[in-house]
């Protein structure tokens, strides 16, 4: 019985050609951006500031500045990635803007489907990687259905898939925060608008890691008080 080639769909793989170029060991990191209408004005412009701070002190490091593998998605009107994974040296922060609602439920879909598909690409180039880490940074709750997020995001956390934080800003409803994610320790109210402050403690926790062995455990430095209000 013959075969006629077109029988069959064969598919390719596709390789970032910037992995090829650069083997070093990937840390994955998506910063998940609230930027709906309640973040206009100053909240947006402080946050702004934070992430050009952290790709600034990520540039500054050697080792972080080409294995710390940043993607910056927002989401407002529509969820949006501002930022596909690339390192600090061969990408810049991404300018945020504020529009619509809070669809917090398709960003965290979108984040984890996203570090699946990143996870697939550095097997497909023989590139190593670091646990990836997931921030959802927020000032509400989601005005979308979260219960396909909730239990993807508890699961990913669970299975040791990714490293969660869930930070609230102003009047977010930290305790809705925290049942998404099902991991109440790993949410955290943000003191005041300091987003400087926890970029930097962003950056400094992922120099250690990046310096690190793919595997290794490490034991971060917590953050200080001026940046997160552990009261709540």
């Amino acid at each position: 019985m013959s075969t006629n080639k077109n029988d069959f769909e064969f598919e390719k793989e596709v390789v970032d050609e910037a992995l090829l170029d650069n083997p070093e060991p990937r840390c994955p990191v998506v910063l998940l951006l609230d930027t709906s209408y309640s973040m206009t004005g100053n909240p947006i412009n402080q946050l702004s500031e934070g992430v050009y701070a952290l790709y600034a002190a990520l540039r500054d490091d050697d080792l972080a500045s080409v294995r710390v593998d940043l993607s910056v998605i927002a989401f407002g009107q529509n969820v949006t990635v501002l930022q596909n994974f690339a390192t600090v040296s061969e990408s810049q922060a991404p300018e945020l803007k504020v529009n619509g609602m809070t669809p917090m439920g398709e960003a965290i879909v979108t984040a984890l489907k996203n570090i699946e598909n990143r996870k697939n690409e550095y097997r497909n180039a023989g590139i190593s990687y670091y646990r990836p880490w997931l921030f959802v940074i927020t000032d509400g709750e989601p005005t979308d259905n979260v219960q396909e997020a909730s239990m993807m995001l508890q699961q990913a956390i669970s299975s040791k898939k990714v490293i969660f934080f869930g930070i609230g800003v102003e009047n977010a409803n930290i305790e809705r925060l925290r049942q998404i994610s099902g991991s109440p320790e790993r949410v955290f109210k943000l003191n005041g608008l300091n987003f400087k402050e926890l970029f930097q403690w962003v950056s400094s926790s992922l120099s250690s890691v990046s310096s690190s062995r793919v595997g290794d455990t490490l034991k971060l430095e917590k953050p200080s008080d001026d940046v997160f209000e552990f009261e709540v």
